[in-house]
């Protein structure tokens, strides 16, 4: 059994949707459906159970046998504005380790999800290397919680026997659910439909012109295909970067969302809230060194190409992964 926390989220319903398939139900389904609608994203999946995720919590605690072959842990507080920082603790920290734990004692492979927001303003680069996580800066509260656990793993010498995937800028189908924190593409998306145009913030900083804030975007495919890689390559842990390794502008995200709805470009630059200005990243860029050297070769879509398949085939379709 493969159990996946945060399963019917963005990320973790894409994770059931490819392991569907590869010819795998044998899938454990842990999270919270609350009051939104990402109960949608498990419609069309296969899976054996679902449990609450604070049961799940209480019963590893208890010692429970979930005969599992792997906790990949997707569940978290992902907003990057959240203000209740002990929330983001509690979802984003101490969860995780209980798991961590949890899964060490029990010889299940566990794959967490970090984020690239842990290199804050990306003043120190963008390494994965594990030991440069002692290092970093994050911007805001979300990115703080994930990196206190990469921290906590590597002081507790866990990172040799577990993998933190830091995900950067992800989009695709199945984020419908995410309010503001839904992916530019489907915020731009929504805007063409409606006015025709799409609003983007200007620049605060004089090398870098309006719109040409540079962002690697990854389509949520290939962040599924590199994270279940890990699922075959046991004898490879620690922190892995995902993204698509070529940082992009927000013109080109958005120039290709209007070519692929067959629609002339038309932006309008706004400026940026001044809530945002300090914790503004105007620059990532995934180094793959690392996740290429485990051996991870598979070609990763180009910003065009997943654009344009999410747009044509999920978003102008209103459709589900697995529809």
């Amino acid at each position: 059994m493969i159990i996946i926390t945060g399963a019917a989220g963005f990320i973790g319903s894409a994770l059931v949707w490819r392991l569907n398939q590869l010819g795998k139900n044998d899938i454990l389904i842990v999270d919270e459906l609350g009051n939104d609608e990402k109960w949608k994203n498990l419609v069309c999946l296969n899976f054996e159970d679902f449990i609450n995720k604070d049961v799940f919590i209480q019963k590893t605690e208890a010692g429970f046998d979930f005969n599992a072959e792997a906790i990949i842990h997707m569940g978290a507080n992902s907003s990057t504005t959240e203000k209740d920082a002990d929330s983001l603790l509690n979802n984003n920290f101490e969860y995780t380790k209980k798991l961590a734990l949890y899964s060490t004692s029990k010889n299940i492979r566990f794959i967490y999800a970090s984020s690239a927001a842990t290199y804050g303003d990306g003043s120190l680069g963008f390494s994965d290397d594990d030991q440069n996580c002692r290092n970093l800066r994050p911007l805001n509260m979300y990115g703080y919680s994930k990196n206190l656990f990469d921290v906590w793993a590597l002081k507790k010498n866990l990172l040799d026997k577990i993998v933190g995937i830091k995900y950067f800028n992800v989009f695709g189908p199945n984020e419908y659910h995410k309010g503001d924190m839904r992916s530019v593409v489907h915020k731009a998306f929504e805007q063409i439909r409606d006015t025709g145009k799409v609003k983007l913030f200007k620049s605060n900083r004089k090398e870098y012109k309006d719109g040409e804030q540079k962002r690697d975007f990854i389509y949520v495919k290939d962040a599924v295909d590199m994270t279940l890689f890990f699922l075959e390559k046991k004898d490879k842990n620690g922190l892995y970067n995902v993204g698509s390794g070529k940082a992009r502008t927000w013109n080109d995200l958005v120039t290709t969302l209007f070519t692929a709805l067959n629609k002339k470009v038309n932006i309008e630059y706004i400026n940026l809230p001044s809530h945002l200005a300090e914790k503004y990243q105007y620059f990532t860029e995934a180094d793959l060194t690392k996740i290429k050297k485990a051996g991870y070769t598979k070609e990763i879509s180009s910003l065009e190409k997943g654009v344009t398949d999410y747009v044509k085939n999920y978003l102008v379709t209103n459709k589900f992964l697995g529809m």
